[in-house]
C-alpha cells in the first residue's frame, strides 16, 4: 500500500497533506473489512471527517463514525458531532463510558472523577462488539512524544495494545495494513499534519468547528494552571474563586481535565495567528492528564488508547 503516488514538489504543501490523507483513507478501506471512522466533535476528527468525504465523493461514506462519549463531554461538541453526521447522512455508533460503568467494566471515578483513562475500555469493548478491524483517528505526530513514536499505521494486538518496540516499518511511504486474527489496527491519515496545517485547512476548504474554538465568555476556575470551566465534573474547591473570562478552546476532550485558554481569536484567521505565536503543543498547554508525566500519553496507548 503506497501512501501517495503523486510527487509532493507538484503540489503545494496542504494539497500534498490531503492527498497523503485521502489516499490513506480509500487504501485502508480498500483493505479492510469493517473499519469505523473515530469523531470526537473536536477540530481534528471535523478535519478527518471532511477529508473522508471528499475522499469518497459523491458516494456516502463506507463505514460508520464511531464517538466514545465519556459523558463529560462538551455540549457545543456534541450538538456539532450530531449535527456533522446528520449532514452527510452517515451511521453513529455511540460507545458509552457510563454504560462501561455501569456494567462494572470500569471503576466509578465519581462525578467530579476523570472519565479520560477510562475511555480505552469501552473503545475496546465497542471494536470487538463491532468486529472492527480497522479505526480512522485524527491523531497527530506534533501533539506528544508518545504520538510521535506511533506511525501511519498502528497494529494492536488481540488486547488492543501497543507496542512501540514492535512496529511495522513504513519506508517510502509504504504501508502493510494486513491484519492478523484477533489483531486491529489505527489508522491515522493526518499523522503529518501540524497543528497550524489543521487550521490553515480549516481557512481553505472553510470546515465548520464548534463554537468552543473561537472567542465567547465563560466561567472558569483556575487549577493546576489551567482554566477549566465550572459546571458538571468541574465542582469549585475550598479556596477557589470562580470568575468569567474570554476564553476559546485548543482542543476538545472530557470537560474535567480540558483547559481554556484566554483568547480574542473570533475568527479562524485570528486563531492562525495565535497558533502561529505559539512555543507550545494545545495539549501540552490544556489537558491535565498528560501534564501528569512525559510517559502518561504513552501507558494510555499501551492500554488500548487512540
Amino acid at each position: 500500500m503506497s501512501v501517495v503516488s503523486t510527487p509532493t514538489s507538484r503540489l503545494g504543501h496542504l494539497d500534498a497533506l490531503e492527498a497523503e490523507a485521502i489516499t490513506i483513507l480509500r487504501e485502508v478501506t480498500a483493505e479492510c473489512e469493517r473499519p469505523v471512522l473515530l469523531f470526537s466533535g473536536g477540530k481534528d476528527s471535523a478535519v478527518l471527517l471532511h477529508l473522508a468525504a471528499k475522499a469518497f465523493r459523491p458516494g456516502p461514506l463506507p463505514f460508520p463514525v464511531l464517538h466514545v462519549d465519556t459523558g463529560h463531554n462538551f455540549p457545543e461538541a456534541i450538538e456539532f458531532r450530531d449535527q456533522r453526521v446528520a449532514e452527510l447522512d452517515a451511521r453513529l455508533i455511540v460507545a458509552s463510558v457510563q454504560d462501561s460503568i455501569e456494567r462494572g467494566r470500569v471503576p466509578d471515578p465519581g462525578p467530579t472523577g476523570s472519565r479520560n483513562r477510562l475511555q480505552s475500555v469501552t473503545l475496546l469493548d465497542a471494536i470487538a462488539e463491532h468486529r472492527v478491524d480497522a479505526a480512522f483517528g485524527g491523531a497527530r505526530r506534533d501533539e506528544d512524544r508518545a504520538r510521535a513514536k506511533e506511525r501511519v499505521l498502528s497494529f494492536r494486538d488481540a488486547f488492543g495494545g501497543w507496542d512501540p518496540r514492535n512496529q511495522r516499518p513504513e519506508p517510502w511511504g509504504v504501508l502493510n495494513g494486513r491484519v492478523r486474527p484477533g489483531e486491529h489496527l489505527r489508522a491515522f491519515p493526518i499523522s503529518n499534519w501540524t497543528e497550524l496545517d489543521v487550521w490553515r485547512y480549516v481557512e481553505r476548504e472553510r470546515i465548520e468547528l464548534p463554537s468552543l474554538y473561537f472567542r465567547h465568555r465563560r466561567e472558569v476556575v483556575e487549577r493546576d494552571g489551567m482554566l477549566l470551566a465550572t459546571g458538571g465534573p468541574v465542582v469549585v474547591r475550598p479556596g477557589e474563586v470562580p470568575f468569567v473570562e474570554t476564553v476559546r478552546y485548543r482542543t476538545v476532550g472530557d470537560m474535567s481535565c480540558t483547559g481554556a485558554v484566554p483568547s480574542a481569536a473570533a475568527t479562524v484567521a485570528e486563531v492562525i495567528a495565535e497558533t502561529v505565536a505559539s512555543r507550545v503543543s494545545e495539549r501540552g498547554a490544556t489537558r491535565a492528564d498528560d501534564a501528569v508525566s512525559d510517559a502518561a500519553m504513552e501507558d494510555r496507548k499501551r492500554e488500548g488508547y487512540f
